[in-house]
């Protein structure tokens, strides 16, 4: 059975950091692209970052480049976000997601991990 399952969320203070992982089973990790959305409470779901099957391509939404970095291990099919200089802004829930590189259509979603961002 195909799943996605995010780790690594919490409580931070503002300016900190935290890494979040997620860790792929059921299907063949290589051939999607990952990404990380999140949704903070009364917002819509948005992309934060992705990255190409083979690793070789990441994008990220304006609000968190120079901050997050998105990274890839195809031998260990995971993926993990790197937040730095967090802000309350930042807190949201966060979910990992897989979307086949070829056919789109097929994607696979976490269930998703909270972060909090708050003294």
């Amino acid at each position: 059975q195909e799943q996605l399952v995010e780790s690594g969320g919490g409580l931070v203070q503002p300016g900190g950091s935290l890494r979040l992982s997620c860790a792929a089973s059921g299907f063949v990790f290589s051939v999607y692209d990952m990404n990380w959305y999140r949704q903070a409470p009364g917002k819509e779901r948005e992309l934060v970052a992705t990255i190409a099957y083979a690793g070789n391509s990441t994008n990220y939404a304006d609000s968190v480049k120079g901050r997050f970095t998105i990274s890839r291990d195809n031998a260990q099919n995971t993926v993990a976000l790197q937040m730095n200089s967090l802000n309350s802004e930042d807190t949201a829930v966060y979910y990992c997601n897989g979307r086949h590189f070829v056919h789109s259509s097929i994607q696979y979603w976490g269930r998703g991990t909270q972060v909090t961002v708050s003294s």
